[in-house]
This record gives C-alpha cells, sequence and structure tokens, in this order.
C-alpha cells in the first residue's frame, strides 16, 4: 500500500529551487523546474552528500561533493564524478555509479505531496 505523505504547500517553493524533506526518516530532495515538482533521494550515492546543498540547473542537480550529477525527474545519473582521465575512471570501478530513487509527486489542493 501507497503512502502519501504531504511536504508542504505549492506557494513555498519557487521556480527552479530545491530543499531537503524528511518522510519517513528519509532524505528528499523535492525540486521544483519548469512548474512541476519532483523528488529524490536527497544523499549522494557516491561519497553520501546531501544533494540540497549543491546547485540545481534545469533538471540536472550536481552533488556539491564530487561533481556527481543526477536528473530530478527520474534519479538518472548523468555523470559519476567530475573531470576525466584515470583518476576519474578508478573511481567508477572502485564505486560504480547508481542512481537515486525517485518518488512520485502530486498536488491535492495546493499541496505538495509524495508517494512512496
Amino acid at each position: 500500500m501507497s503512502k502519501v505523505v504531504d511536504v508542504g504547500a505549492v506557494n513555498d517553493f519557487n521556480e527552479g529551487t530545491m530543499k531537503s524533506v524528511t518522510v519517513e526518516g528519509e532524505d528528499i530532495l523535492l525540486a521544483r523546474v519548469e512548474d512541476r515538482y519532483y523528488a529524490v533521494g536527497n544523499i549522494c550515492p557516491h561519497l553520501q552528500a546531501r544533494l540540497s546543498e549543491g546547485t540545481l540547473e534545469g533538471y540536472i542537480v550536481t552533488c556539491p561533493r564530487h561533481g556527481s550529477q543526477f536528473d530530478v525527474r527520474t534519479g538518472e545519473n548523468i555523470r559519476w564524478l567530475k573531470g576525466s582521465g584515470l583518476a576519474s575512471n578508478l573511481a567508477k570501478v572502485v564505486k560504480p555509479p547508481r542512481p537515486l530513487k525517485s518518488y512520485t509527486t502530486e498536488i491535492r489542493g495546493g499541496r505538495i505531496t509524495i508517494i512512496d
């Protein structure tokens, strides 16, 4: 059975912003892009940095620690680490790229809900 959790009013989030919310003990990144709301895991699977402390450009959130990038619509890994070369390739072998968990969001009565 799905659990529906209210995480705030739509008017509380400006376009192009993101913030951390906690749902059932899970740290979730909530982002508003092009008047839609997206929710993905807030912890980077590389070295556990909080993605909400990074940057959001369009649909792409960038990890503040090592520059890994994820699509907030799907959680897909776009870039595992910033940079290239031997160090970056070795890092991918030691800890392979992983996507973020993504959550369904809905607007209900002017409120944003996450369905888990």
